[in-house]
């Protein structure tokens, strides 16, 4: 990957999707690159490194550090995420598709009722706000991890620009000003515990510039000592003091046991492709897998329902939208009861993806009526707060990346001495079998609290191949609404074949099984859809906010790459030109 480009010696090295040519005693290589990133300034970094000869992995690293400052409200060193790779230069070929799991994990402390008051029911916002809320981060060693592997530029030069924006602030954007005023109405009274965020965050406004010195010095000494340093030095040091102050559970046991893991990632055949996505602990790949191979078998039953709807004067967007809401009960009940961390209990992801599994949970789909969400249990089987970016670099690597807070802004603390954030991931565990987290999504025993455990996710980032080659990188925030995001900006590029831009800004609809027939919609749905839906007895809800996709694509016309209009993404395709002298 993630090789460098061209090595400073007399000769230069093959790299597959780049030819070097001799050029007046120089080396010459020309080849487009590409990204889709949440902010302007994470979109700046990314373009610097690839201009500068930096592989994917470079820019991912440096960009992931950029949000942290950038994009304080999910960029993060105080949580965690999933990154999928796709490393073009591999000699085998199965070793060319890998996954990154640093997702959170819950402290040795935890335990199963952690949640619960007396009487076994949930205490309200335990989960989410102050110091018991957080899991133990794992962005740094994550980015710290896949740039040991493949990194190919320094460490601390990749840091630079996120230590530079930290000390000379940034441009606070109308929306982040905005998400910045909701959060502080909506932590307020909700931790028995006093919270220091405004502390921190009270002067994020808009047009102004905002400087995080803290934050700063926390960054340059990850740059100076390695990733290492946030799990066993000074900052370590910090964060556990934080933790102490008020019956925080994370302790520097908890940080120095903390590892990321390479796990193989899940892969799935649809259309002639290779989806590969995020596994277990990750709900998101196992989920879009099966909705695209449903959709696929049941695409002769559409079509009829297409053209019996297109008679009776019901407009395809309500078929659509009624036939993606019964694959996603089936797909969120299986998430319910099957998904979990899989190093404590056993998830068949194979049988999940199976065609056999999947044809039958596709015989009871209904086109002319809504199946009861009360009869849609998991198959039996025989035998909003994130941010995601996309790169594809000049060399053909890709690199999906994930990462999270949970919610806005987290947990609303604040390390003190160190200036970030922490999350609020344990709420994405079951903390009571049957009752639904933040997002609405109800879990299982499967995804009980457990020390050590990591809570399970929707986060998706997903590359696609079409003949051993990158066809496709996408992925999306939004909470239980990733994995519907994806699917359908999926479907929309490879089989409605909208340009990458029509396809992110598309119309979405989510169910997730519960609220019992709910389909949310963003941004808009026709009169005449809603009023249709509606008669068929669906609830309507309009979601202020469903995902924020970033996507590259490589189609026959060339590359070409978009961010959401949801959000205040960046996209671009340019040409990587490097250079190097034969001495």
């Amino acid at each position: 990957m993630l090789d460098k480009v061209c090595v400073k010696r007399r000769y230069i090295t093959s790299v597959i999707g780049v030819a070097c040519y001799f050029v007046s005693g120089m080396a010459l290589a020309s080849q487009q690159a590409a990204f889709a990133m949440p902010d302007k300034y994470s979109a700046k970094v990314t373009k610097s490194v690839l201009t500068s000869g930096g592989n994917a992995v470079d820019a991912a690293v440096a960009a992931g550090f950029v949000l942290a400052v950038t994009y304080p409200e999910a960029g993060n060193i105080g949580g965690g995420g999933f990154m999928t790779l796709f490393n073009a230069s591999a000699e085998n070929t199965r070793d060319r598709a890998l996954f990154l799991d640093y997702r959170e994990k819950a402290p040795k402390a935890a335990f199963k009722t952690l949640y619960l008051d007396k009487n076994r029911d949930v205490i309200p916002y335990r989960s989410l706000v102050g110091y018991q809320a957080s899991g133990v981060p794992g962005t740094v060693k994550g980015l710290w991890m896949a740039h040991q592997r493949f990194g190919s530029m320094p460490w601390s030069d990749l840091l630079q620009p996120a230590i530079q924006y930290a000390e000379q602030g940034f441009l606070v954007s109308e929306s982040l000003d905005r998400t910045a005023k909701w959060y502080q109405k909506w932590i307020a009274g909700k931790s028995k515990t006093p919270l220091n965020f405004l502390d921190y965050f009270s002067d994020l406004q808009k047009g102004t510039l905002f400087k995080q010195p803290e934050l700063a010095r926390t960054l340059q000494r990850i740059a100076k000592e390695g990733g290492e340093e946030f799990y066993q030095g000074e900052t370590a040091r910090l964060l556990v003091k934080e933790m102490q102050r008020y019956d925080g559970l994370i302790t520097l046991k908890d940080l120095q046991a903390y590892q990321a893991v390479w796990r193989k990632p899940v892969v799935g055949y649809w259309q002639g492709r290779q989806i590969i996505s995020a596994p277990p602990p990750s709900s998101g790949g196992v989920a879009i897998i099966q909705l695209l191979k449903m959709k696929a078998l049941l695409q002769p039953k559409l079509d009829r329902a297409l053209q019996e709807g297109k008679k009776e004067g019901l407009s395809e967007q309500v078929i659509k939208t009624h036939f993606y809401a019964e694959l996603e009960k089936r797909v969120y009940a299986d998430r319910a009861f099957y998904l979990g961390d899989p190093d404590f209990v056993d998830v068949p992801v194979k049988e999940l993806i199976s065609n056999s599994y999947l044809s039958k949970r596709t015989q009871t789909v209904l086109l002319d009526a809504i199946s009861e969400s009360e009869k849609i249990k998991y198959g039996k089987i025989e035998t909003p707060e994130t941010t995601h970016f996309s790169i594809m670099d000049s060399q053909g690597n890709a690199v999906s990346n994930t990462y999270t807070l949970n919610m806005p802004f987290g947990s609303g603390v604040v390390v003190r001495g160190a200036g970030f954030l922490m999350n609020n991931e344990m709420d994405d565990f079951s903390t009571k079998p049957g009752v639904a987290n933040i997002f609405g999504v109800v879990g299982g025993k499967a995804n009980e609290i457990v020390p050590e455990k990591r809570m399970l996710s929707s986060m998706s980032p997903t590359i696609i191949l079409k003949d051993g080659k990158v066809e496709m990188v996408v992925g999306t925030p939004g909470g239980s609404t990733i994995i519907t995001s994806v699917f359908q900006t999926v479907v929309n590029v490879i089989e409605e074949g909208m340009t990458a831009q029509e396809a992110v800004d598309a119309t979405r609809v989510h169910h997730q099984l519960l609220p019992k027939d709910q389909i949310s919609y963003n941004p808009e749905l026709s009169d005449d859809t809603k009023t249709a839906l509606q008669l068929m007895g669906y609830q309507l809800k309009k979601n202020s906010y469903m995902g924020d996709v970033q996507v590259v694509v490589q189609q026959r016309g060339g590359i070409s790459a978009a961010s959401d209009k949801r959000g205040r993404g960046v996209s671009e395709v340019f040409k990587v030109q490097i250079k190097d002298a034969l001495n």
